[in-house]
């Protein structure tokens, strides 16, 4: 990890997620009656428990509105979640004021230009391969892994690795 990314992914106290790209591969399933399904990996879901185990605060941004979202926020113990907002930037600011953390304390995750303003005030902004070259060109990092395949998870061991958290939180399964 250089410097420069490990210095930004100490300061973290905050990390929010976009879902449609991040969370899942981007492709939206709908039946005829509207429902809608989306798929979300393990490695990704334990990542983020493991991540709040440590004390990062974890939250969800979107512009879209899902009862799935609902349904994975909460078997994650995600507690903060925004759907159907359709200016990040404005969320995310509040969020912010909110829980009283400066931008250079939060991390976001997106993968597309709706992500950008909020990417750009965020302390770390991350990504995935399959993001728009203009997304990547203002994030920090881009994970090796897909999104919706364990680019969550890197994300979050990434922020453990640089906050000397991840070996705890590795232990237990190797004791």
């Amino acid at each position: 990890m250089n410097p420069a990314l490990l210095e930004r992914a100490q300061k973290i106290r905050l990390m929010a997620f976009d879902v449609d790209g991040v969370m899942t591969d981007g492709t939206l399933f709908l039946a005829d009656d509207g429902q809608e399904y989306k798929g979300f990996h393990s490695l990704d879901g334990h990542g983020l428990k493991m991540l709040k185990s440590t004390g990062v605060q974890l939250a969800i941004i979107t512009g879209r509105t899902s009862r799935v979202v609902e349904h994975r926020a909460k078997n994650l113990g995600i507690d903060i979640i925004h759907q159907g907002a359709h200016d990040k930037r404005v969320v995310y600011e509040a969020l912010c004021r909110d829980l009283g953390l400066a931008c250079d304390a939060t991390a976001y995750m997106g993968d597309d230009v709706v992500d950008l303003p909020v990417m750009r005030r965020a302390g770390l902004a991350i990504t995935v391969p399959a993001a728009p070259e203009l997304v990547k060109a203002h994030s920090h990092y881009t994970t090796v892994r897909e999104a919706g395949h364990g680019a969550v998870r890197e994300a979050c061991e990434l922020l453990m690795r640089a906050q000397g958290t991840l070996d705890a939180a590795l232990a237990p399964y190797l004791a």
